[in-house]
C-alpha cells in the first residue's frame, strides 16, 4: 500500500514538474521588467492583452514603416506558438537575449571564413559580409561592434578574440 502511495505521488509531482513553468521573471531585474512591460503596452495596440497582427502593423506603422509584409508578421507571431501575453512576450525576449550559440560554433563559422587558417579575417571582407547576409548589420552596429573588436594595423581582426567577446562580454564593458 505505501509503494503505491509513493508512485502516484511521484507520477503527480511529475505531472506538476510537467507543466509547471519556468519563471521568465527571474531572468530580468525588476527595472527590465518594467521596461518591457511599457514596450509592450506600447505594442498592443487595442489594450486587450494579447499582441496580434493588427498590433503589430500599427506599431510599425507608427515608426514610418507604412507597407510591413503580412507574411513577415505572420512569421514574427508563429515564434510565441501561441497568443502572445506579457509573460509569452518576455520569454521571447529572454531566450533572444539569453541565446548566444556557444564558442565553439562561433568558432567554427569564422574558421569557414578562413580557408588558409590564419586565425584572422579582413574586417573590411567581414563588415561587407554582415551588411549583405542573413539578419543584415546596419553600418552603425557594425562599427558598434569593431569598437569592441581587436584590429590589426593591417586591418584584420583575430576572431578567435572576437569570439570569446561574444561568448562573454567585453571586459571594458564589465568594468
Amino acid at each position: 500500500m505505501a509503494s503505491r502511495k509513493a508512485v502516484t505521488r511521484g507520477k503527480a509531482a511529475a505531472k506538476r514538474a510537467q507543466r509547471g513553468p519556468s519563471n521568465v521573471f527571474s531572468m530580468f531585474e525588476q527595472s527590465q521588467i518594467q521596461e518591457f512591460k511599457e514596450a509592450y503596452s506600447c505594442i498592443d495596440q487595442n489594450r486587450d492583452g494579447i499582441i496580434s497582427k493588427s498590433d503589430l502593423k500599427e506599431t510599425y506603422m507608427q515608426l514610418g514603416k507604412m507597407n510591413v509584409n503580412d507574411d513577415e508578421l505572420e512569421e514574427m507571431l508563429k515564434e510565441g506558438k501561441g497568443p502572445i501575453n506579457f509573460t509569452v512576450f518576455l520569454t521571447l525576449f529572454g531566450e533572444k537575449l539569453n541565446g548566444t550559440d556557444p564558442e565553439d560554433s562561433i568558432l567554427s563559422a569564422f574558421k569557414l571564413l578562413d580557408p588558409n587558417g590564419t586565425g584572422n579575417i579582413n574586417k573590411d571582407e567581414l563588415k561587407q559580409l554582415l551588411m549583405t547576409q542573413a539578419d543584415k548589420f546596419t553600418a552603425e552596429e557594425v562599427e558598434q561592434m569593431y569598437a569592441v573588436t581587436p584590429i590589426d594595423v593591417a586591418g584584420n581582426i583575430d576572431y578567435k578574440s572576437l569570439c570569446y567577446i561574444i561568448s562573454h562580454g567585453d571586459e571594458k564593458e564589465e568594468s
